[in-house]
């Protein structure tokens, strides 16, 4: 069993949401469920039933209500949820119409402007008008491209009002890499800025605007929000009129919702990008109000006494995740910028100045702060801040200790994984449960998953593939122009028939229940064909204080595979013979033999996506003289050409 780090007092226990939700149920339904995991047993072995309790709880709204629950979860996929039920996305996010915040939008530098849910009510049906007048129908896709800010909350809001379809990227990507997933689409509609702030730094992004518009003609109106400049000139930019200008169109009071079947398409999510042109995943109205709902309110226990931030940008399935605080009632804390400027306290003085109750993070920006010996309850007044919510990479035991050791002792750590495919989680933390080192509380309610061996059986105790046995409403309808829905099934179906295989390697206790992620399977090492999650070295590897950061990779190599280390040292440190030693025997003492590098080689940067995942597969392309695909999906590009001045060194050994 995993170090016991905290425990929810008996009277957490009792006013959370999730013990409301399993008094609902054992009331709606006769039964008697006692505790998390008996409510988790009945809910992937009754699901039908749980998505109807789900529903019921969270009060989706309907113009129509549905048939039933579900036609034939035996169709996986294609599983066809609630039908017979309409209704609309954003009407179900805008319940709330007064004079509460809704949003606060905060920066590096700039003051912070808020606004309340009457008024982002009237902000939203101003521009609903506006895209109508412009043509923008149920049929049609909108894009943006833009920072986290209000205007492009309102912005999908607005789209999805009336029924069409989103996709957002942020104003950080690449040209290529917005053309890559826009081009795909085909929006008819575009939102964007001329600029954004990074480091206090202005980044002029109107030349990346035009050659995106250039490049994909589906785009019929270009509506741009004035960020880094008061004036901008856009006389380049094909279609384009200013934010301001094109709301003024609108002069609609009154929002009119337009309402849609349950699976009527509401986001279009891409995948990383870093093997090939990004999958266009599109998902359903219903299943992501039904999911993220469900996440928010019953796994993370908000309501509208409570204040929310995610460090996100709109290219990162948090932002949407995000947006669905809005239907609890929550006020969101939207921050554009770098959440280390001017010093690493910036986000905590932000918890401190408007009483956050729930902080979400990464695993990238939590060891950060470890490294650098930050010790935020000292510094910091925390005492608003209920649960920390963490995922896009796995997190160490010693960074859950030092989240309690250095953060605050009594919060919940709510660390979660699932992913951009299902814009929600599998793994996820409950309220209710205690909290051991390295471990994930707990698998989401209604969400089957199991690890799986090589031989498709179910194990505990040991690692394994992470695989969804049953459908849940949140997952892909289809892919983007997949007809024959081939890519989809490829993606997810292509190794144990009939069963979704996530592309995780976990490890499953059977004593807490708890969940340990040890990294991408597509990136799980195999020396001799023992199979090793890179987690595990990265664990142990980045407790020296001579490194900062590392990347661990297979390389094919006389007919088997080696490991190969490379590690990013902290300023002033050598990489020396003695160093060298010294993490071989830590690997080798704390793992296995098989944990060892064949070479441990310097480097001066990693490669991270824009969402802070490390990228393996970029380095593996190369020493195995693969080419690395759609490069401006990195968000540190140079790395890669650095990396690739090792090759020679790498193939003499």
């Amino acid at each position: 069993m995993g170090k016991l780090l905290w425990q929810p007092s008996e009277e957490r226990i009792k006013k959370s949401n999730m013990n409301r939700f399993m008094r609902s149920v054992n009331s709606r339904f006769g039964t008697s469920l006692k505790g998390y995991f008996e409510l988790y047993d009945w809910s992937v072995e009754n699901i039908p039933q749980f998505w109807e309790a789900v529903w019921a709880f969270v009060g989706l709204r309907a113009s129509k209500t549905y048939d039933t629950a579900v036609e034939d979860l035996s169709v996986f996929p294609g599983t066809n949820w609630f039908p017979g039920a309409e209704l609309n996305f954003a009407e179900n996010l805008l319940r709330y119409r007064d004079n509460r915040t809704a949003f606060l939008f905060k920066s590096e530098t700039r003051e912070p402007r808020s606004i309340s849910y009457i008024a982002l009510y009237r902000s939203v049906a101003k521009l609903a008008d506006a895209l109508r007048l412009q043509g923008i129908t149920r049929k049609d896709r909108v894009a943006a491209y833009m920072p986290n800010m209000t205007e492009i909350a309102v912005a999908m809001l607005a789209t999805t009002s009336i029924g069409a379809t989103w996709a957002s990227c942020g104003a950080e990507l690449g040209v290529q890499a917005v053309i890559d997933r826009f081009g795909q689409i085909e929006p008819k509609a575009l939102f964007t800025v001329d600029g954004y702030l990074y480091k206090n730094k202005a980044f002029d992004i109107l030349p990346q605007v035009k050659a995106v518009v250039e490049a994909v003609p589906s785009i019929e109106r270009v509506i741009i929000k004035p960020y880094v400049s008061e004036s901008p000139d856009i006389a380049d930019i094909p279609n384009a009129v200013l934010y301001e200008e094109f709301i003024a169109g609108g002069s609609a009071a009154e929002l009119i919702f337009e309402q849609v079947p349950f699976s009527h398409p509401l986001y279009i999510m891409f995948s990383s990008g870093t093997t090939g042109k990004p999958k266009c995943m599109v998902q359903s109205v219903g299943g992501i109000l039904l999911n993220q709902l469900k996440e928010l309110m019953i796994h993370c226990d908000l309501g509208r006494d409570d204040t929310m931030i995610y460090m996100t940008a709109p290219s990162w399935m948090m932002w949407n995740w995000l947006m669905a605080g809005l239907g609890v009632g929550a006020k969101i804390v939207l921050y554009d910028g770098n959440p280390g400027y001017p010093d690493l306290g910036a986000m905590w003085r932000l918890v401190e100045d408007e009483k956050i109750t729930f902080f979400g993070t990464s695993a990238t920006y939590i060891n950060v702060l470890r490294d650098q010996g930050l010790v935020p309850k000292d510094n910091f007044d925390l005492s608003s801040l209920r649960s920390i919510g963490q995922t896009g990479s796995p997190l160490s035991a010693e960074g859950f200790e030092y989240v309690y050791s250095s953060i605050k002792e009594d919060v919940h750590f709510n660390s979660l994984s699932g992913g951009t495919d299902i814009n929600g989680c599998f793994i996820l933390g409950s309220p209710v449960l205690p909290v051991y080192a390295g471990q994930c509380q707990s698998p989401a309610l209604g969400m089957k998953v199991k690890s799986y061996d090589e031989n498709g059986k179910a194990v505990y105790d040991r690692q394994g593939e992470l695989v969804c046995e049953a459908p849940a409403p949140c997952m892909p309808i289809y892919f983007f122009n997949d007809p024959d829905m081939k890519r989809y099934k490829d993606a997810y179906f292509n190794v144990y028939r009939g069963k979704w295989r996530h592309g995780d390697y976990v490890e499953f206790y059977s004593d807490t229940r708890g969940v340990t992620f040890f990294g991408r399977s597509d990136s799980v090492l195999k020396p001799s064909g023992v199979r090793i999650g890179t987690a595990e070295i990265y664990n142990i590897v980045e407790r020296f204080k001579e490194i900062t950061d590392s990347v661990a990779l297979g390389q094919n190599w006389k007919g088997d595979q080696r490991v190969l280390l490379f590690v990013k040292l902290a300023e002033g440190e050598t990489l020396t013979e003695e160093l060298k030693v010294r993490i071989k025997t830590a690997l080798r003492d704390k793992a296995s033999p098989r944990h060892v590098p064949a070479l441990i080689l310097e480097i001066t940067d990693i490669p991270y996506t824009f969402s802070g995942k490390k990228v393996e597969s970029a380095f593996t392309n190369i020493i195995n003289h693969r080419p690395v695909t759609n490069r401006d999906a990195l968000a540190n590009l140079g790395a890669l050409d650095d990396f690739e001045r090792l090759m020679p060194e790498i193939e003499k050994d």
